[in-house]
């Protein structure tokens, strides 16, 4: 099991959030999607099948691209 927090600069409103945790929580192996509208985080709990480069590449296709280092 793997926690990960993304800033994600996109995220304004309850909808953003909304539409961050239903997508991301689609995807198998995904545990918990917790975003935030203040912080512009999203922290993700998964385990395989998720990788770390689906969850960045579905972020991507929904428009809310992470800020990586």
């Amino acid at each position: 099991m793997r926690t990960v927090t993304y800033r994600i600069p996109n995220i304004s409103c309850n909808h953003c959030v909304h539409t961050i945790q239903s997508e991301i929580s689609e995807l198998a192996g995904v545990q918990s999607v917790v975003a935030n509208k203040d912080t512009r985080q999203a922290t993700i709990t998964f385990d395989s099948p998720a990788t770390e480069e689906l969850i960045i590449s579905t972020l991507k296709e929904i428009n809310y691209p992470p800020e990586l280092s």
